[in-house]
């Protein structure tokens, strides 16, 4: 394995070793690719996962930034539909800048608090 995945991992632990989702409050945990990204919420009381989203069935003409506030918006709206209002945000080892941050700052634009 390279060394920078090692190193997001490393920091992977070190955050989940701090945070946990229940059935009121989920973890939002993110995933990026080099092409897509991932989101899920998370009760980590009862280890499901209670919604998802991705940009995987997008179209290829919009920038990763802006596919990335549409999956944030997607995962706001099902967290509304299942009456769920706060989140504990993962960002699973990546930096919090660029598609990460667009989709947390559009999640929270759509009504979720974190």
């Amino acid at each position: 394995m390279l060394q920078k995945q090692v190193n997001r991992l490393r920091r992977k632990a070190k955050i989940r070793s701090t945070m946990s989702g229940t059935a009121k409050r989920p973890r939002l945990s993110v995933f990026r690719s080099n092409e897509n990204i991932y989101v899920q919420l998370i009760d980590d009381v009862t280890g499901k996962t209670l919604a998802a989203a991705s940009d995987i069935k997008t179209d290829g003409k919009t920038t990763k930034v802006e596919s990335a506030k549409k999956v944030g918006e997607e995962i706001a709206k099902k967290a509304k539909d299942l009456k769920i209002k706060e989140i504990v945000f993962d960002r699973g080892g990546f930096a919090y800048h660029g598609r990460v941050k667009a989709l947390a700052e559009a999640a929270r634009e759509t009504g979720l608090k974190f």
